[in-house]
């Protein structure tokens, strides 16, 4: 799980519209760090890469903050394994 969150906390990181110093795994993407709606869908086709697999628009719409990715991705973890 840990390689999990340091791999989505990576990505996070390259994004050039968040502020490495306010990001944390709790941060909000859109209260916290002041993102709309099209950056939470470039950020998960990000993680779609990374971690190589799809994950379906119903679920993605769910993952407001970056704890919730490293979560989900780890439930689904056979998948990418």
């Amino acid at each position: 799980l840990a390689d999990v969150k340091d791999r989505v906390l990576y990505v996070l990181k390259l994004y050039d519209k968040i502020d490495p110093e306010k990001l944390t795994a709790e941060s909000h993407f859109m209260k916290d760090l002041g993102l709309d709606s099209l950056d939470q869908v470039e950020i998960i086709m990000a993680m779609e890469d990374e971690f190589g697999f799809e994950i379906p628009d119903g679920d993605a719409e769910k993952l407001m903050c970056p704890q919730e990715i490293v979560d989900y991705i780890a439930d689904k973890k056979d998948i990418y394994e």
